[in-house]
């Protein structure tokens, strides 16, 4: 994540690019990473870099960050993994349930057998709270491009472009055309909606995004889809096809002629990115529409 970018400054092309984590928003279980007691930071500030364990001056380089309810993990250029905030359900994979308000770095497993871009799991209903390999309904040895979780669902995306999803189904957050009680197994999307009135059909994803109950993803022709949970605006339809939800993916037909490269979702709303870098949110604030947000200097999302 290029900061300087994010923020809008600019620097000559000389300087060595560094990258930095800022966090803002809830802290209770201590999922900023902040030494103080504050209970909510409404102003980013930015993690020091002494916390992830680099010498006072230097920033480590970041590759990706994401946000749980209560817990944050964050992965460095090395591929080192740290997380921290709520563990009650063993989400940090460290093999407790004790909450951490520091980062910690999760031990790598050394094992030079174990092949990269394989998917692991931990926590409630995963079976450990340590860290296992998963392969769910793919073949043992797919690659696996992107991870999201949701509140009680998770979707993984392989690099041929399939998306598999598992978990709680009563919203119909897995795309499975129907609704569940109880945990679903893992099992590949398939069908998906381009226009009510033709049927369903394959397409390959990119990006996919999980929010509280409800899913989105993002088509290698830059089309946006959701499913799920909708009674507050977040999956961008006009309507719905049952009540409050959409049970299968379907093209979110507002953003056509739009080129979408990646998608975020909250607990009750998704924002979507161009390749231009303007922004599109969907839900809570902008209820049933799909509105551009006036800044286009976005180059990642996490919500």
């Amino acid at each position: 994540m290029d900061i300087d970018k994010i923020l809008g400054t600019t620097k000559p092309a000389s300087f060595a690019r560094k990258s930095a984590i800022y966090v803002w928003g809830y802290n209770q279980s201590g999922q900023t990473g902040r030494k103080g007691k504050e209970d909510q930071l409404r102003i980013p500030k930015q993690l020091p870099p002494e916390l992830f364990g680099c010498p006072a001056g230097f920033n480590a380089r970041w590759l990706d960050v994401a946000c749980g309810r209560e817990h944050t993990a964050a992965i460095a250029s090395d591929g080192s993994l740290f997380t921290w905030g709520a563990n009650d359900f063993g989400q940090l994979g460290d093999g407790t349930e004790e909450r951490r308000k520091h980062p910690k770095k999760k031990p790598r497993d050394n094992d030079s057998t174990v092949s990269t871009g394989r998917l692991w799991v931990w926590g409630q209903n995963q079976g450990s709270n340590f860290p296992r390999l998963f392969c769910g309904a793919f073949e043992p040895n797919t690659i696996i491009h992107e991870v999201s979780c949701g509140a009680s669902h998770m979707v993984a995306l392989s690099e041929a472009g399939l998306l598999q999803a598992w978990g709680y189904n009563e919203y119909g957050q897995l795309g499975r055309g129907v609704t569940c009680d109880g945990l679903q197994g893992a099992r590949i999307i398939s069908s998906y909606a381009k226009f009510l009135d033709e049927a369903p059909e394959p397409v390959k994803i990119t990006k996919v995004s999980c929010g509280e109950n409800h899913t989105a993803a993002v088509s290698d022709k830059g089309e946006v889809y959701t499913w799920g949970l909708g009674n507050m605006g977040q999956l961008g339809h006009s309507s719905l096809q049952y009540g409050d939800k959409e049970l299968l993916p379907r093209r979110v037909v507002s953003l056509d002629g739009i080129i979408i490269k990646d998608v975020a979702c909250g607990g009750v709303h998704t924002c979507a990115l161009t390749k231009e870098g303007a922004l599109y949110a969907l839900g809570w604030w902008s209820i049933w529409s799909v509105r551009p947000w006036p800044r286009k200097w976005i180059v990642l999302l996490c919500c």
